[in-house]
């Protein structure tokens, strides 16, 4: 398998059957450009086609395992529907590739979480975080809704309860609470994250590889099951973009200051 086309994921092989793939952006804290939000959707068809991988593991390089979407990115698709369309496919595509994707998929949440990068976390069938790592969907603090994994995956990780509180507040959490929730899979020191997730690989390489395609295939199911809904989050999110919370929203994260969003604003005469 070629993956030379990719720009800002880099492929290893730590050993036989296991690909290892790297958010490479670290200057960026490898936040998603419009070139990295597709690399992170398409990649899985790659994964799934490679006959030489078995396992995947997806990291971040640097402290980070990704920060979020560029916010450029962010400025540039506001009320422009064709590159809100072309980026809605995207998010589906990460979504909908990881959850089809046969091989099993570990995510090594190495750092900071956000956004798109936090779907590809998420999504992956196995999960291990750092101890200090910190997540947020993040999409309330920019004025959209939680749209991408958000609606599919976290009530069935931790619940509708905790989904809702998180999702709403779009607070942080950091690997402590994350594993004791629910969200992920496992919670490490952060120089043992990397590790476990390739000694994890290591096992599931030499397991039964039919079994372990099928029992994902069983599990995901559940995902594929809630798909209308998440269907439906990512095309309210998409319609976010067209309303003007979404410019204070980036300006105030770009100032680094609290948001005053418009809707939040008496209307001009009441």
């Amino acid at each position: 398998m070629d993956y030379d086309q990719y720009e800002y994921l880099t492929f290893e092989r730590p050993s036989d059957g296991v690909l290892l793939i790297t958010i490479n952006r670290p200057d960026r804290l490898n936040a998603t450009n419009k070139r990295l939000h597709w690399e992170l959707g398409n990649v899985w068809l790659d994964v799934d086609a490679d006959d030489a991988t078995r396992i995947a593991v997806i990291t971040g390089a640097g402290k980070a395992f990704s920060a979020g979407g560029d916010l450029d990115m962010v400025v540039e698709q506001v009320k422009d529907f064709k590159q809100i369309a072309a980026i809605a496919k995207e998010a589906a595509d990460l979504v909908y590739n990881i959850a089809n994707c046969q091989k099993v998929v570990i995510s090594a949440i190495n750092g900071v979480a956000v956004g798109a990068g936090l779907a590809a976390a998420l999504m992956a069938d196995i999960s291990v975080i750092a101890e200090d790592a910190r997540l947020t969907d993040g999409h309330l603090r920019l004025g959209v809704g939680a749209g991408d994994h958000a609606a599919i995956i976290w009530p069935i990780l931790c619940g509708m309860a905790k989904a809702k509180y998180y999702l709403l507040t779009a607070e942080f959490i950091d690997g402590r609470e994350a594993e004791r929730i629910g969200l992920v899979s496992r919670c490490v020191p952060r120089d043992e994250v990397v590790d476990t997730a390739l000694q994890v690989a290591d096992g599931l390489c030499r397991g039964p590889q039919a079994a372990l395609r099928w029992t994902k295939r069983s599990l995901n199911n559940w995902l594929r099951q809630a798909s209308p809904i998440f269907d439906a989050s990512l095309a309210l999110e998409m319609l976010s973009f067209f309303d003007d919370d979404v410019v204070e929203g980036v300006t105030a994260i770009r100032e680094k200051r609290p948001p005053v969003f418009p809707s939040t604003q008496p209307a001009p005469g009441a």
